[in-house]
């Protein structure tokens, strides 16, 4: 007769399951410790009258099943330890002693490479911090396996998730604890969509080295969306849909992005501008840097009163 070895949680049922009873087992009785003195008993069970009798030992969260397994309801830390049990049968009486081992949950952390993401053309990574190496993968609360646009590491901690789309989130992770009977989750990762909506991918403005550049980013939604923008790849201080360059600095030329985010809607939508010297015009002419270049972003017209200039790209981010 054998006790199955158990690892229980904090605050969770512990189940302790004899194996390889006798047949003829009249009453069974558990003991705190290792040794069947009367002095540590917790519960014993009779299995002709399946009436039960309590010990000194007994706390009021154990009962016992006609099976002979001992449960431990709301397990505590203190309740690691060894437990014998002892089963009287018509032929013989026969002992076993097993260890309970009770922890706490583990705290799970996951981490992205990216939050945000373009939709069906980046990929992103997620990792859960544990030191289990049978983590479950929750996509959209729903378990996934390796796939044609998913891959877990071969360790489970990493799972990689190619052509992200608006569907893909939140994210999420689990291992199973107590002999694969209890799932502890991670807390939920939220990934924020931006759609790559760009009317012309090759959009240029042509100005010269002193003019005055002017861009408006324009989101027509609600909430009031955030905007950023985005030089080169650096992030630039600028938080307002109007972005005005009043003297262009050769620094200051190239491309130029506008990023729109809405938290209600979790939308992130962006365009992008090459800010340029202008190029040789069939008329000879050049725009004046005395005049501002308007550049608006999104579906918004130059105001009536700019003049059609040669040479001017006109830039609409689509909203």
């Amino acid at each position: 007769m054998d006790i199955t070895s158990l690892t229980g949680v904090v605050g969770q049922q512990s189940l302790l399951v004899i194996e390889n009873t006798p047949e003829d087992v009249q009453e069974y009785s558990w003991h705190r410790g290792a040794n069947d003195t009367e002095e540590n008993l917790i519960i014993s069970y009779n299995a002709t009258s399946h009436s039960q009798q309590k010990g000194p030992m007994y706390s009021g969260r154990e009962s016992m099943i006609s099976t002979g397994a001992l449960l431990i309801k709301e397990s505590r830390l203190n309740d690691t330890g060894n437990y014998t049990v002892r089963a009287a049968a018509i032929s013989d009486t026969q002992r076993a002693t097993g260890w309970l081992e009770v922890q706490e949950f583990e705290t799970l952390d996951i981490s992205v490479n990216a939050s945000i993401v373009l939709e069906d053309v980046d990929s992103m990574a997620a990792i859960c911090h544990t030191n289990n190496t049978e983590v479950q993968w929750y996509v959209a609360h729903t378990l996934v396996s390796s796939s044609e646009r998913t891959a877990i590491s071969p360790d489970t901690k990493t799972l990689i998730i190619t052509r992200v789309k608006n569907y893909d989130s939140p994210l999420q992770c689990g291992v199973k604890i107590v002999l694969g009977t209890v799932i502890q989750r991670s807390e939920l990762i939220y990934l924020t969509m931006a759609c790559d909506e760009a009317s012309n991918d090759n959009s240029i403005l042509p100005a010269e080295i002193g003019s005055q550049v002017e861009m408006v980013c324009v989101f027509n939604g609600a909430p009031e969306s955030k905007y950023r923008w985005i030089h080169n790849g650096s992030l630039l201080s600028f938080s307002e849909k109007n972005f005005t360059l009043p003297s262009l600095t050769w620094d200051q030329m190239g491309r130029h992005r506008c990023i729109v985010e809405n938290n209600l809607t979790q939308l992130t939508l962006y365009e992008e501008v090459q800010v340029q010297r202008p190029r040789e015009c069939s008329s000879g002419l050049l725009p004046s840097p005395n005049l501002p270049t308007s550049v608006p972003l999104p579906r918004q017209r130059l105001s009536s009163g700019m003049p059609s200039l040669p040479c001017v790209a006109m830039l609409t981010i689509v909203g």
